[in-house]
Formats: C-alpha cells, structure tokens, sequence
C-alpha cells in the first residue's frame, strides 16, 4: 500500500509539472495578465465578502436597539435599513467581482485546452506506424476527449480556487481568534481539519473507483467504434447479438462502477455534512451561552452563524476542487502518458530535407523484422533506376509490402541501407521524404468529405482546374460528373460509398495531383476483378510514365511491362529479370505466372457462360415477329 501511494503521488506531481505551462502560458503575456488580473479580483472579492456577515450582525444589533457603530457613524448610515441594504449591495458586488475573474480566465482556460488538444493531436500523428497498429482507436479518442475536458477544470481550479480558499479560512480564523476568543478558533480549526482528512480520504477512494469506470468506457467506446467501422463485416456474418452483447458486457461494467461512483459521492457529501454540522453545533452552543451570560449580543451569535455558513462554502469547494482534480488528473494521466510515448522512428539531429536530382532508389543488404524472433527481410539487394520500374512479386508473406514502408521510413531497418540518390532514408527528414514520394495502395481509404477533397489531399493548394485534370487523367472524371452533386458528392466513412474501382482512381487521382518524382503501386490492382484491373492498369500506366516506380504486385499481369521484375521467397531474392527472361527460367516466377493465368481464363470462361445463358434467356422471352 505504501509503495503505491508513493506511486500515486509521484504521478500527481508529474502531472501537476506538465500542467504548468498551461495554468500560466508561455509566451502569452495578455493571457498571464488575465491570470493576474482574475487573481486580484478574486481577493478583493474576497475581503469584501468577510464584510458580509458584519452588515447581518450591525443590522440584527440595530433592531435590538444595541448596534456597536451608535454614536461612531452618522444615524443614517446604522439604520438597520440601511445596514440590509448595505448587506445586500456587498453580496451584489462581491458577486460582480467573481463573475468578472470568471469573466477574465474564461480565454485562458479555453486556450489551455486548444494548446494540450493541438499538442496532443500533432503528437499522435509523430508516432510511428508500430504504435497505431497496437493501439485501438477509440480508445485513443476517448482519453484525448476526456483529457481535454480535464484541463480546464484543473487550470481553473488550481489557479483561481485552492490558494484564495486558504485566505479565507485564515482570514474567518483571525477573526475567530480576535473577536471571540481562542475557543472558537480551535473548533474551527478542527471542524476544518476534519473536513478536509475525510474528503481527502473518501475522494482518494473514489478515484479508484473512476478509473474502474473510466476503462470501462474506454473498452466500450472501443467496441462501438470498431463494430461500426466494420458495419459491413458484421452484416456478412449476421453477428449483430454477439456485437451488442460484447458492448453491453463493457456497458454493464461502465453502469457498475457510475452506480459506485454516484453512491460514494452521496457518503461523501453526507459525512461532509456531519463533520461541518457537529463544528456549528459546537460554536453556536458557545455563542448561545456567551449571549446568556451577555457577553455577546444576539448580533454576535447570528455572526457567527454566519461566518460558519459562509466558510462551508469555500470548504464544500474545496472537496468539490480536490475532487475534479484528482479526477480531472485521472481523466488526463492517460494523456499525459501519450504525449511522452516516444517516436520510433525520429530524425536524426543533423537530418536534412532530400534532394531529388533524378529519384533512383537502392536497396543494399537490407535485414529488417518487425519482430527479432521473426526476420522479414534476409539481405535484400537490388535498385530502381531514375525513370524506370521495377516490381516486387512474390508469395505472401514474403515481405513485399514490408518494402514499401521501409521506403516510407514507417520503420528503420536493422542492417543495410536503403537510398534515395544516394541519400540514405535515416539521414533526411521524414516529411522531405515522404513529400518525395506518392503513394496507391491496395486499400484506398478515403475521408468522410466530398471528392473534391479527397483528390485535394494529394496536394491541398491545387486549383479547381488542376483537381478535375488530375480525375480526368485518372479517367474519374466522367464518373464524377454523373454524380448529383458532382465533385462535392460526399464519398462516406472511408469512402463507402464508393466502389473499390472508384476509390482507386480517387487515388491514382491524388497521386498524379501530388506529381510525385517517386511512386509507389503497392498491389494497387489486386483486389479488383479483372475488366476494372485493366482499367486501373492504363490509368498506372500514365501516372508511373517518366517515374521511377516501384509496383508490388499480386497479380502478375500488371508487371509485364516493368523494366525488372524481382521475385521474393521467404524474406530474399528468389529470382530477377524482365518478363521474358523469368519465363524462360522455368522458375518460381514461371510456375506463379502459369498459375494466374489459368485463373483468369477460368474466370473469364465463367463470365461468357453467364453473358450466353442471360442472352438466351433473353432470347426465350422475346416475342416473336
């Protein structure tokens, strides 16, 4: 137990550490003027609310004929009508005071959470492909939306709260202290000691409690979010129950734990309650028997009263502020925990952007696994002169589209070098590199906006007129144009409405608008049928013309034309050479290219089957002349 409140503690106070910068911006001078400015406020608002409960005991005084300001101020002025409307003009300026710091550290507050959202948002986009593999995605959006929400409520608090809450209670102790003697001030500080131990340790173990919660409604964002992303796969397999009760599963653990957090909160405010309530009862039993004894005057008990009510304001906010942010903490630890996850792929200190002369690319001894236990690429060696194309076949699991991401510098190799006009991948920057080279891949996914948009991607400064060139040499643009609303049709959660065909060319299109030196096919054909493969393929053909293309294929038809053919085998180079020459090898690639071929003429004898029975299907129906 103790190392773990050790733990605890230790994340607190690296959390509260990252928070800083956010409760008073760096670089932003006005926003730390505002943070001052609020921080004045809030004092004064302070001090004149201590004036309060005076004017109730001046103006109780006043009715019993035994006001303390007789003879000190004009008449006029200890009126006890005068005294209630001065009591309640101090109420209305203390809270115009309050609403004007709320007023002031609203901006600040909203900037701190734009900031840790922007920081947060670009941070996930640094890390490597590895992380995003491993990592769920709606769990990610859940803790950077509940992170979010944290902050604000945790600069608030911390800054505007915490210290002007302690002024209070020291000031409402001096008073005690001065006015009533040491007695009161020793219930109040006990009263308020008492307090605060029992909210501390009841919101310690109600944290515990949220984070029960917390995962659950992680995991069953999760669910939702993955069910739905693959709405399609669940209707093929008609498993909509079994979908529905996993989320429930997490549902009912999330219900669970809000029922427990809920349920805690009622045994906290209560014994809040108490606490507080056994300090008043004593205190008021002390000013009673002094108002007995006329030591005090029936002013000086409703003071007190008053005093005490007005203290359990600031001490119920301060169970309510250590509350939100030790959940706000919670809630906000997970993102903290993202943001200092480490790229694993970086630039090297002294990286430089690429420079592009002709675009030949080298592979030399390339050793690369995802995991050491399993090596992927066993020494792989081969170039792809500027202009020319060189594809990559192979079985599955060979690593042909392993290449691809190494290229992409996705991931470092272990061993070997791969070079782009003789500059090594590790030695550039990542966005000069990947600017250098564009990519269609074999499944396009598309955003939730218009076509426009999508084709737009490849390079986000392009014209209308470059955007309906780009479909057109993509042979989209007809399609386009029978669409309702043409290059603004929405294309749908990862382009679903759209047909793969449909996507590809979107793609090709975005590619050709990026008019990359370097382009990438990785099985950019292999999962259409083979009339729109055709298609596809002229449409690659254009775009890979005068580039140097590297075309990871599974369909062997696509790579005839390549200028070198590279054949892979369990991790390394099984054979090399044009079309023709692999052929007359007789070899691996003879046997797979012999292989598809029988495929494909299978198919296409089972689609003019189907065209001659629907001809004379026709041909029986149609009346005779």
């Amino acid at each position: 137990m103790a190392n773990g409140k050790t733990v605890s503690d230790s994340n607190l106070l690296r959390t509260l550490f990252n928070l800083w910068p956010y409760m008073w911006p760096t670089g932003r001078g006005d926003l730390k003027m505002r943070v001052v400015w609020a921080s004045v406020y809030l004092l004064i608002s302070k001090f004149v609310l201590l004036l309060v409960p005076y004017f109730f005991k001046w103006s109780t005084d006043a009715l019993n004929g035994k006001s303390d300001l007789a003879g000190k101020v004009p008449d006029l002025l200890v009126g006890a009508i005068a005294l209630v409307i001065a009591y309640n003009l101090t109420r209305l300026i203390q809270l115009g005071l309050n609403q004007l710091r709320d007023a002031l550290f609203a901006s600040v507050g909203q900037y701190a959470v734009r900031q840790l959202a922007y920081k947060t948002f670009v941070h996930m986009h640094e890390l490597s492909l590895r992380f995003h593999l491993e990592r769920k995605t709606g769990g990610l959006s859940r803790i950077i939306e509940r992170g979010t929400k944290g902050i604000e409520t945790i600069v608030r608090f911390t800054i505007l709260n915490s210290v002007p809450t302690l002024i209070e209670f020291l000031l409402t102790a001096i008073i005690f202290w001065w006015g009533y003697g040491f007695s009161y001030l020793a219930v109040t500080a006990f009263t308020v000691w008492a307090y605060i131990w029992f909210t501390i340790r009841a919101s310690d173990w109600r944290i515990s409690i949220r984070k029960t919660m917390n995962d659950s409604d992680t995991d069953a964002n999760t669910k939702a979010i993955d069910s739905l992303l693959n709405f399609e796969t669940v209707k093929y397999f008609g498993n909509e129950d079994m979908e529905a009760k996993r989320f429930d599963a997490s549902m009912a653990r999330y219900e669970k734990a809000a029922t427990s957090v809920w349920t805690s909160l009622g045994w906290l405010n209560f014994g809040q309650g108490v606490i507080f309530g056994l300090g008043t009862t004593v205190m008021l039993i002390l000013s009673a028997l002094a108002v007995q004894r006329g030591e005090q005057t029936v002013g000086d008990f409703v003071f007190v009263n008053a005093m005490l009510l007005q203290l359990s304001v600031p001490l119920n906010f301060i169970g309510f502020v250590y509350r939100e942010i030790r959940q706000g903490l919670t809630d906000i630890e997970q993102m903290f925990d993202l943001l200092e996850v480490q790229a694993e792929v970086k630039d090297a200190p002294d990286a430089k952007p690429l420079n592009i002369e002709q675009g030949a690319i080298s592979f030399k001894d390339v050793h690369f696994a995802y995991d050491p236990a399993r090596p992927i690429l066993k020494g792989i060696s081969f170039d792809v002169p500027a202009g020319k194309t060189v594809a990559i076949v192979g079985p599955s699991g060979a690593g042909k589209s392993t290449m691809s991401r190494l290229l992409y510098r996705f991931y470092d190799i272990q061993s070997g070098s791969i070079t782009v006009d003789s500059q090594d991948v590790r030695g550039v920057t990542q966005k000069s590199l990947r600017t250098a080279i564009g990519m269609v891949p074999q499944d396009t996914v598309l955003f939730n906006d218009t076509v426009a948009y999508n084709i737009r991607y490849g390079r986000p400064s392009a014209t209308e007129a470059e955007v309906k060139t780009a479909a057109e040499i993509a042979q989209i643009a007809h399609f386009i144009d029978l669409l309702p609303e043409g290059f603004n049709t929405m294309v749908g959660e990862r382009g679903l409405k759209l047909s793969g065909g449909e996507k590809q060319r979107v793609a090709i299109a975005r590619t050709i608008l990026k008019a990359p030196p370097i382009l990438i096919l990785d099985e950019a054909t292999s999962a259409l049928d083979t009339t729109t493969e055709r298609e596809i393929q002229t449409a690659l053909d254009v775009v890979s013309k005068n580039r140097t293309t590297l075309v990871i294929a599974h369909r062997l038809s696509t790579v005839i034309g390549a200028d070198e053919i590279i054949v892979l085998k369990a991790g390394e180079i099984a054979e090399r050479g044009t079309h023709a020459e692999l052929l007359l090898r007789n070899g691996l690639y003879a046997s797979m290219w012999s292989r598809q071929r029988e495929a494909t003429q299978a198919e296409e004898h089972l689609k003019q089957v189907r065209e001659n029975d629907d001809l004379g299907v026709v041909n029986r129906l149609a009346p005779a002349t």
